[in-house]
């Protein structure tokens, strides 16, 4: 279970605090637990900053906390700050990425299921794709349709999300795509081939909706195993 550490303290002497902490990320490289920090300064209160710092859980928490650089750490920084620094220690019981949730369900519901029903409720009306199989980007709810619609229409499919990342307004996936060949593809009559390949998308969000994507995957290998090369 993902464990989140709040550190909520005051200080005048930001600056040093932000050094102390560059040379801690530099010291602790290849021993530390952390997966994720993030700082926040407090626009109400004058030197007021929370940390919110996130570990794989509480075990790897703790792990990090006996650390020589964290215990170093700890005692440069209470000497930076205005008073001791609390501290809450939470356990995640929900973390939801809704750009994320938002992408999945292209490939769940729209490409896999072929539910296109969602395209409205998930893509921008001015959506704008770039595929590395299409000299010209597809636009719209009507690119989007057409899209899915030729692969749907060449293979039975699915999507195996290998791993995701989301940040800021982008979504990365990397995904594995297992097919069978049932339809004409790129002037291939059917084949009735097992198909795999791999490849990764790049969607950004804006406003709750998917704005623009990239597409890149090994569209060669996928010929190759259809006899076309």
């Amino acid at each position: 279970m993902t464990f989140v550490q709040i550190i909520d303290y005051k200080t005048s002497r930001a600056d040093e605090l932000n050094q102390l902490l560059d040379r801690y990320i530099a010291q602790s490289q290849g021993h530390r637990t952390v997966t994720h920090s993030v700082v926040g300064k407090d626009r109400e209160a004058e030197n007021h900053y929370v940390d919110v710092v996130e570990f794989p859980s509480y075990e790897e928490a703790m792990k990090n906390s006996d650390l020589p650089e964290t215990d170093r750490m700890f005692r440069e920084m209470v000497a930076l700050c205005d008073g001791m620094p609390t501290f809450t220690n939470l356990d995640v019981v929900r973390d939801e990425h809704l750009n994320a949730m938002m992408v999945n369900r292209m490939y769940d519901e729209i490409a896999v299921k072929g539910d296109m029903s969602v395209v409205e409720e998930i893509f921008a009306a001015d959506y704008l794709e770039h595929d590395i199989a299409n000299p010209e980007p597809r636009t719209g709810h009507a690119g989007v349709r057409e899209g899915v619609g030729s692969w749907r229409d060449a293979f039975d499919f699915t999507f195996t999300r290998m791993a995701q990342t989301a940040q800021d307004d982008y979504v990365t996936t990397l995904w594995t795509w297992n097919g069978t060949h049932k339809g004409e593809f790129m002037g291939i009559a059917p084949t009735g081939t097992s198909c795999t390949m791999t490849g990764t998308t790049v969607f950004r969000c804006q406003d709750g909706m998917i704005k623009e994507g990239w597409w890149h995957y090994d569209a060669m290998g996928l010929m190759r195993q259809l006899g076309a090369m």
